[in-house]
C-alpha cells in the first residue's frame, strides 16, 4: 500500500536515492579498458557473455533492417509515423538559428550552427524493448543534420530494427551494457567512434557513461525514473493510473503525489490498489509503489511547488498553466488532466530522455541542441577595431598579456598611419 505522509516525511521520499554507482563503476572499469585495448574482439566476447549474442559480428546488416520494416504491423507503423512526425516537429522548433547582428559600430557578430559528425544512441531492450526511445534519440539527430547515427540495443525486437531504419539510423549494433558505451567512446574497426552518446540504460550503462565523460560527450547520467504530481482535486483514477504508469518501469522508479487534500490522498491510494489487482506489470509496479513512492500532504499548492523545485523531478504534472511560472526545475512539465506523462513518453513531441535524481536543476531533457554546436562568429572593421582598441589593450595589460595588446596596436597604428 502506498504511504500517505505528512510534510515531515518528505525527505525520506524525495531525498537522494542510492544508485549503487560506486559498485557499478568498479565492475565496468576493466570492461572499458579491455574494449579500448582489444576493440572488436572484446566487444564480441562481452556481447556473447552478457547479451546472449551468438553471431560473428555485432553489426546488423541492412537486409535485416529492411526485412524488419516489411514485417512491421500496419498499426505499429501508423503509430510510429504519427509519433515521429510530432517528435520531428518539436525538434525543428528547438533547433538554434544562425543569426548575425551589428552589436557596435563596425562590430558584426553572430553564430553559425553545425551538426556533430557522429553520434550514438543506446536503446534499452531488457524487460521492455523501447522503440520509442529510438525515435526520441535518432530523430533529433537527423533534424540536426548528423551524418552518422549509430544505434546499439542488446536484445532488439523487430520493432527496434524497423524503427531504426525508418527514422534514419545509419548503423545498428546488437550490443549493450558498458561494452557498447566503450565501443562508441573509443571506436573499433566495426563500430564508429561517436562524438556524443545519448540514451538511457541500466546502472552499468550509467557508470560507463560517467567514467567516459570527457573521452566522449554524453547527455547525462540517468538514474531511476520518477514522476511528481501536484493536485488539489481531480479524478483519483487518472492520478493513480499516471502513478502506476511510472511505477511499472522498474522496481526503483518513484511516483509521488503532493496534495493538500486528505480526501484525494485516500481516494488515490485506494485507486492504486484497485488498479494493481489486474495490472500485468504489477510485480514490478508494486515494488516501486511500496518502496519508493508516496502521497505527501502539503499545506497548499504553492508549498507543493516549492517542494517540487527542491526535488527537481524528471516528470512534473501540474493541474493548470497558472502554476507554470513557479516551475524552476523539472525535466519535462505536463499541464492539466489530459496531458498524462505517457503521452510524452510516446507521441506528443517533446523528448522523453530526461534528467533524473535532481539533475533537472542544471539541464533539461535531450533535445536537438545536444546534436549541434553553436559556433560564434565575429567580423570587425578597421574603424570598429579602433573603437575597441583602448578597452582591449587596457584589459590585456591589466592581465599581463602584452602580446595581446600589441596584436591590436599593430593594426590600429597601421590604420592610423594609413
Amino acid at each position: 500500500m502506498i504511504r500517505i505522509l505528512s510534510i515531515r516525511g518528505i525527505d525520506r521520499v524525495l531525498g537522494p536515492r542510492a544508485h549503487r554507482m560506486e559498485e557499478a563503476e568498479t565492475a565496468v572499469r576493466p570492461i572499458l579498458a579491455d574494449v579500448r585495448k582489444r576493440g572488436d574482439a572484446a566487444v564480441l566476447e562481452y556481447a556473447k557473455r552478457f547479451d546472449g549474442f551468438a553471431e560473428g559480428s555485432v553489426r546488423v546488416e541492412q537486409r535485416l533492417l529492411d526485412r524488419a520494416v516489411r514485417a512491421l504491423p500496419p498499426e505499429f507503423r501508423k503509430a510510429m509515423e504519427q509519433a515521429s512526425a510530432n517528435i520531428r516537429a518539436f525538434a525543428q522548433m528547438q533547433l538554434p538559428a544562425e543569426k548575425f547582428r551589428t552589436i557596435a559600430p563596425g562590430v558584426r557578430a553572430g553564430q553559425i550552427v553545425r551538426p556533430l559528425d557522429s553520434v550514438a544512441a543506446y536503446i534499452p531492450s531488457g524487460r521492455y524493448p523501447l522503440p520509442s526511445t529510438l525515435m526520441m534519440t535518432v530523430i533529433p539527430a537527423v533534424v540536426a543534420g548528423v551524418k552518422q547515427i549509430s544505434v546499439a540495443s542488446p536484445r532488439p525486437v523487430p520493432e527496434i530494427y524497423g524503427t531504426a531504419k525508418l527514422t534514419g539510423a545509419t548503423h545498428v549494433f546488437r550490443m549493450g551494457g558498458a561494452h557498447a558505451i566503450a565501443a562508441f567512446a573509443y571506436g573499433t574497426k566495426t563500430i564508429p567512434k561517436a562524438d556524443r552518446i545519448v540514451g538511457p540504460g541500466n546502472i552499468y550503462v550509467a557508470a560507463a557513461k560517467k567514467l567516459l565523460a570527457g573521452e566522449v560527450g554524453i547527455d547525462f547520467i540517468a538514474g531511476p525514473t520518477e514522476v511528481l504530481i501536484i493536485a488539489a482535486d481531480g479524478d483519483p483514477q487518472h492520478i493513480a493510473a499516471d502513478m502506476l504508469a511510472q511505477a511499472e518501469h522498474d522496481a526503483d522508479a518513484a511516483a509521488v503525489l503532493l496534495t493538500p487534500s486528505r480526501e484525494l490522498a485516500k481516494a488515490v491510494a485506494a485507486a492504486i490498489e484497485t488498479r494493481l489487482a489486474d495490472l500485468p506489470t504489477a510485480t514490478v509496479a508494486r515494488q516501486a509503489i511500496d518502496r519508493n513512492s508516496a502521497i505527501i500532504l502539503v499545506g497548499s499548492l504553492e508549498e507543493a511547488m516549492e517542494i517540487s523545485n527542491r526535488f527537481a523531478p524528471e516528470h512534473l504534472s501540474i493541474p493548470n498553466s497558472a502554476l507554470l511560472a513557479g516551475v524552476r526545475h523539472a525535466g519535462s512539465v505536463f499541464i492539466g488532466p489530459f496531458s498524462p506523462e505517457a503521452a510524452g513518453d510516446y507521441a506528443s513531441g517533446p523528448n522523453h530522455v530526461l534528467p533524473t535524481g535532481g539533475a533537472a536543476r542544471i539541464r533539461g531533457g535531450l533535445s536537438v541542441c545536444d546534436f549541434v554546436k553553436v559556433i560564434s562568429v565575429q567580423e570587425i572593421s578597421a574603424a570598429g577595431l579602433r573603437a575597441l582598441a583602448p578597452a582591449i589593450t587596457t584589459l590585456a595589460r591589466a592581465e599581463g598579456l602584452e602580446a595581446h595588446a600589441r596584436s591590436i596596436e599593430a593594426r590600429t597604428e597601421k590604420t592610423r598611419r594609413g
